[in-house]
C-alpha cells in the first residue's frame, strides 16, 4: 500500500495512518509521519484484519483440501473479493480498512490482489517440507 500511495504522489505513510480512522477520525488519512498514536493503531488494526480473513480461508482449506495451485488461488481470490465486499459494503464507515480515504479505486483492487496473493503463497509456505528431521 505504502508504494501505491508513492505511486499516486501521497506519502507512503498514509494507507496505514488512514487505517487507523477508526479512531482518530477521516484526518488520520492526512498523517503523512510515522507515528504510535496513528501508525502503530493502524498497523495493529491492519495485521489483525489480515489475521481475521486468513481464518476463514484457512478453515475453507482445510475442509476443501484444494489439490491444485489454481484452486488454492481461487479460493484465496474468492476470500479476498469477499473481504471486500465486507470491507466496502457492510461494514458502517468508521470501520472500514480506510485505505479509501487515501488510494484511488484500482489500488484498492490491486491492495485485495494482493491480500489473495498472500493468502496463497501463505497456503503454499505452509505445505512447503521443512526439510528431514
Amino acid at each position: 500500500m505504502a508504494l501505491l500511495a508513492k505511486a499516486e504522489g501521497k506519502g507512503a505513510a498514509r494507507p496505514l495512518n488512514a487505517t487507523s480512522h477508526w479512531l482518530h477520525g477521516d484526518k488520520a488519512a492526512e498523517c503523512d509521519e510515522l507515528d504510535a498514536s496513528h501508525t502503530w493503531i493502524g498497523f495493529a488494526t491492519h495485521y489483525a484484519s489480515a489475521v481475521f480473513w486468513a481464518l476463514p480461508f484457512e478453515f475453507w482449506r482445510a475442509k476443501r483440501r484444494p489439490r491444485s495451485t489454481g484452486a488454492l488461488v481461487r479460493g484465496a481470490c474468492m476470500t479476498s473479493a469477499i473481504a471486500a465486499a465486507v470491507d466496502y459494503g457492510m461494514t458502517p464507515k468508521r470501520l472500514t480498512p480506510g485505505w479509501e480515504l487515501v488510494l484511488s479505486k484500482r489500488s484498492l483492487v490491486m491492495a485485495y490482489g494482493v491480500l489473495a496473493l498472500g493468502l496463497a503463497c501463505g497456503a503454499k509456505l505452509a505445505k512447503a517440507p521443512v526439510g528431514r528431521h
